[in-house]
């Protein structure tokens, strides 16, 4: 029988980056760890820019760490005495904080976007993902430099450590290649410690995508990772069972270094949207996962779940429960009687902690953090980081952006589909705005609202009419035209990341090579002005089938190094393909004539603006 704490749900909402409120107005709290002695919690804050401690005494005394740059990850060395902090800009750096003085005592620069630092258990060797330069850091804590670094998928956002198997386990945020195929999913890469090499790659099910967070249990058996299941293989013609996405937590058998299985973490008629943070308590009994679509935490009873997931291993499973392990990620009623659904208070359910018998979540939206009691799962307390100000427009719409709440039995919110700030999926959808069988690869949102018609057919005039549509059509839901107002704000606050192409903030030599190439080519003509379009339809030869001979919208090439795959239906998996493979006429510029030197230099050029 389906179990679900209901508690009061109050809603606070504050400010976000790119937001008209200021930084230091705000906190968005969002990573957290406890203190070895467990008297302390450490969280970082992505607005406010500040690590927030709090004491778990009666006094819940906060102080702040002021940073200069957005923390995006924490972690305490082996003996807790230091905190070290990723600082996720364009040139990312690594902090290390003592505890003792509040200080930062050393400084390194690691990459764009550093996030997910692990420190090993001898406390010599801290791990973190490099986001979008795609690799992974080794860092030699005694010398504070960079050891090795190893290349991986698609925006590693999450890395856990076997020291069983001396492996690291790296969750890859979206699906690489060609959306074209019959499989499509993100993948988990798995890195040998010793040389840093890579092992191998574990796909995940068929449209996977939106991995957050991965954790191995205390017994090392198995890996944990959360991430959204998108059946993009119909029309998103109906919301109801999760037809369009799911919500899910994969299981990877660390021993045999395999996928196992993918449970969801939705009920039969209420999705459980957007699994962020996911943490095995010490004694590997219970299972937690957070969820910031519907701002819940899912706690399950990880026996009982393996025991269920051996009996559908062996075909015993009963006639209502998955009887093999590749139904299990379609049923929907997985995990009834073992799992109970903890409702939170505010809005944006993210980073977790665990520790004397308390499960603490970080709210984004509303700067707390809840206190769960983890023995009956009673409500503790929330404790308030700050006072937080009235929202302005863009932080409202950047919150409904997220609200899953705000879909038809909440199985989705707009970020599902526009994971990474309203970025893409890159998955393709049947959408049906322009007829059905014919699926489109996934649009970021940055500038939507600035470089009209909308959608890659312009079947929307502007992103107005596309945001109220998308309200309508992928949530289910009609809502006040105040909401829709404010999700435009959101949209339209957004800002691009600087590209990891880009040297020292500059073009490249390589990239000013491309520049004039671009021009020469004729790529100018259509991709010109500030946003690289003229906001034109053409036929550049690229439609298939129903799409033959179709004009498609001139997009913006800004931020196109974190867009693909490209063209309107995701089938060139990188730049490369869409100059040569997909431009045999010569539509799409006149690049035939160049050489593979020259067609490096112009890709390079595309892919930093």
């Amino acid at each position: 029988m389906k179990t679900l704490l209901k508690l009061n749900c109050l809603i606070f909402f504050i400010s976000f980056l790119g937001c008209s409120i200021s930084s230091e107005d705000v906190m968005s709290p969002k990573s957290i760890v406890v203190s070895k002695a467990g008297d302390k919690l450490f969280i970082a804050d992505e607005t406010a820019n500040k690590i927030t401690t709090v004491k778990l005494d009666k006094s819940r005394e906060i102080t702040h760490i002021d940073l200069k740059a957005k923390p995006t990850g924490l972690v305490l060395s082996a003996n807790g005495e230091k905190l070290y902090c990723t600082l996720g800009e364009s040139e990312g750096k690594l902090i290390e904080i003592n505890l003792n003085s509040g200080e930062i005592e050393r400084s390194l620069i690691v990459g764009h976007t550093p996030m997910s630092p692990i420190v090993s258990k001898d406390g010599q060797t801290l791990y973190l993902c490099n986001r979008f330069e795609n690799n992974i850091y080794s860092i030699d804590l005694k010398s504070f430099t960079i050891g090795q670094k190893r290349a991986v998928d698609r925006e590693p956002v999450s890395i856990s450590l076997s020291e069983k198997g001396n492996k690291l386990y790296v969750a890859n945020h979206l699906p690489n290649g060609s959306a074209t195929g019959t499989y499509h999913s993100a993948k988990l890469s798995v890195i040998n410690v010793d040389d840093f090499n890579l092992v191998k790659e574990i796909s995940l099910p068929n449209g996977s995508n939106a991995l957050n967070k991965i954790c191995i249990s205390p017994d090392e058996k198995y890996a944990y990772i959360t991430h959204v299941l998108g059946r993009y293989n119909v029309p998103t013609n109906q919301v109801e069972r999760g037809w369009i996405n799911t919500n899910a937590l994969s299981i990877i058998d660390i021993e045999a270094d395999n996928y196992l299985c993918t449970v969801l973490l939705d009920d039969l008629d209420l999705g459980a949207a957007n699994p962020f943070d996911v943490k095995c308590s010490e004694d590997g009994l219970q299972l937690f996962v957070s969820h910031s679509g519907t701002n819940e935490l899912s706690v399950i009873d990880r026996k009982m779940l393996h025991d269920r997931i051996l009996q559908s291993k062996e075909g015993l499973g009963t006639s209502f429960y998955a009887r093999s392990l590749d139904q299990i990620k379609n049923d929907l009623s997985y995990l009834q009687d073992i799992r109970i659904r903890v409702q939170l208070n505010g809005k944006g359910a993210k980073g977790i902690a665990l520790a004397n018998d308390k499960a603490y979540v970080s709210i984004f939206y509303s700067g707390s953090v809840a206190e769960i009691n983890t023995s009956d799962l009673t409500y503790a307390s929330d404790i308030k980081l700050g006072q937080q100000p009235k929202p302005s427009q863009e932080r409202l719409g950047e919150i409904y952006f997220n609200d899953a709440t705000m879909c038809k039995q909440n199985w989705q919110s707009c970020t599902s589909c526009h994971p990474g700030n309203a970025r893409v999926d890159g998955l393709n959808w049947d959408n049906l705005n322009d007829g059905v069988g014919n699926p489109k690869n996934t649009k970021s949102m940055l500038l939507a609202h600035a470089t009209a018609p909308s959608m890659i057919t312009g079947i929307r005039a502007n992103a107005e009419i596309a945001v109220r549509a998308g309200i309508e059509h992928a949530l289910f839901s009609y809502q006040p035209e105040n909401v829709a107002k404010a999700i435009d704000a959101y949209l339209s606050s957004l800002t691009p990341v600087p590209s990891p192409y880009l040297k020292d903030g500059e073009l490249s030599e390589s990239a000013l090579r491309g520049k004039t190439l671009f021009e020469k080519s004729g790529c100018i003509n259509c991709h010109m002005g500030n946003y690289h379009t003229d906001l034109n339809k053409y036929d550049v030869g690229t439609g298939i089938g129903l799409e033959n001979g179709r004009k498609f919208d001139t997009p913006t090439l800004v931020e196109i190094w974190r867009t693909a795959p490209y063209l309107y239906n995701g089938k060139a998996k990188d730049l490369n393909e869409v100059f040569s493979k997909f431009n045999k006429a010569q539509k799409h510029g006149q690049t035939s004539q160049l050489s593979s030197e020259e067609l490096d230099d112009l890709i390079e050029y595309c892919l930093s603006l």
